[in-house]
């Protein structure tokens, strides 16, 4: 008997598609998911006849052990969600299928998809309501938080890592706190981060370590950390850092051949602190014509005037400035274009910016352990921009930029 169809009942048919368009595709994900269960089960069943040395209802008197029934149980695979397997057994409990894990509930590809989405910046609450929508499955913040430590070790591998291949020549030293839960309780916890810059103008960043920016021994800690995993001392020529007394002098302990630029923008918010409101702007210009000079010579000419016209209405100030002028100057000894990326800590506040940015939607971090991992995914990221752009590099074609830069200076 010859089947045929019409123009119009095909056209009923893919109208009715369009209609229940959800329902189709609902009943499509239902059959695709049935049928991939049932061939898992029939692999697994086969594994367990190979295991067992003989198929089904073939009897060996010399192997006591036989089939005995199976279980149900889930498992969620990317891309078509979860599906119902049947879990064959045998008489001895021996028997364990390596298609489908006993311990695993999901494939890892998608324990991957889970850890790049919460370093990407989705906390683990909020990946746990996603998680059914996007794998099929329902995960509790505590699992994707345990699929999230198995990162761990690759970003301990990486803290640590070997430095002797990497010629530095300048070092962007500063700390910023992170709010974390230790021991029950919330702690603001300061992080100190070291980027250095290659002899080829490429930055990296060179540690992490958690520690009090005050004090001398974790600063000192830090750098002996970096020496130990094969920083060349011999290559450092340049600190900029932000003018703490005890960071400064232990860089200079540790690297004595190095010299170190205290951050203009810090030092000009010091100084701007004491002094009055109506006379701000008229200082802050002052302070810039001080830092923006072609040589040392000028700039110091430039604070002898300013020292006789505001030493006795604003006196701290003044000393303010006088104490910190030469540190503040150092990047005149180098290459003039990288001028306009060392006179400030600009390139490694940006870097503590962008960790700010990562840990707010979790507001507490779980640990040292949660918050190096985190910032170290930041740190990956941002020198994979780093590498197209090395410091000093002013296009031609932005003539603003270092006007701009300038201009931010006080405004910072």
């Amino acid at each position: 008997m010859k089947m045929e169809i019409t123009v119009a009942e095909v056209m009923d048919i893919i109208n009715g598609i369009h209609e229940e368009q959800q329902n189709l595709f609902e009943m499509i994900r239902e059959n695709v998911q049935e049928t991939v269960g049932q061939y898992l089960s029939i692999l697994m069943d086969n594994e367990l006849s190979h295991f067992l040395g003989r198929d089904r209802y073939v009897r060996c008197h010399e192997n006591t052990n036989h089939r005995n029934g199976s279980y149900h149980r889930k498992f969620t695979l990317k891309g078509i969600g979860k599906i119902d397997l049947k879990v064959p057994r045998d008489r001895n409990g021996l028997f364990s299928s390596e298609v489908i894990p006993r311990s695993k509930q999901y494939e890892d590809v998608l324990r991957e998809d889970l850890s790049v989405m919460f370093l990407a910046g989705i906390s683990t609450r909020t990946l746990s309501m996603m998680s059914e929508r996007l794998i099929g499955r329902r995960l509790s913040a505590g699992e994707i938080s345990n699929v999230s430590k198995e990162l761990t070790a690759a970003v301990e591998a990486w803290r640590e890592r070997d430095l002797s291949t990497e010629p530095i020549k300048y070092l962007y030293i500063d700390g910023t706190n992170f709010s974390m839960r230790i021991d029950g309780s919330v702690e603001k916890v300061p992080v100190l981060a070291v980027i250095g810059v290659t002899t080829a103008g490429y930055r990296t960043v060179l540690g992490l370590q958690a520690g009090d920016k005050e004090s001398a021994t974790n600063w000192r800690e830090l750098f002996k950390d970096l020496k130990r995993r094969g920083l060349d001392v011999g290559t450092i020529v340049l600190g900029i850092m932000d003018g703490l007394p005890a960071l400064e002098r232990v860089f200079k302990e540790e690297f004595p051949k190095a010299k170190t630029q205290r951050c203009q923008v810090h030092v000009a918010r010091n100084v701007l602190a004491k002094v009055p409101q109506k006379l701000k702007k008229q200082i802050g210009d002052e302070v810039r014509s001080m830092f923006y000079v072609s040589s040392k010579a000028k700039a110091l000419e430039f604070f002898e005037q300013f020292k006789v016209t505001w030493e006795q209405e604003i006196q701290s100030a003044v000393k303010c400035l006088e104490n910190s002028l030469e540190s503040c100057l150092t990047y005149l000894q180098f290459p003039e274009d990288e001028w306009l990326c060392l006179r400030t800590t600009n390139v490694i506040e940006r870097v503590n910016k962008e960790f700010k940015r990562r840990t707010k939607p979790m507001e507490i971090l779980a640990g040292e352990r949660s918050c190096y991992m985190l910032l170290a995914f930041v740190c990956l990221k941002m020198e994979v921009h780093w590498r197209s752009k090395p410091i000093g590099k002013v296009p031609e074609n932005l003539p603003s930029l270092k006007k701009l830069a300038e201009i931010n200076l006080m405004d910072s």
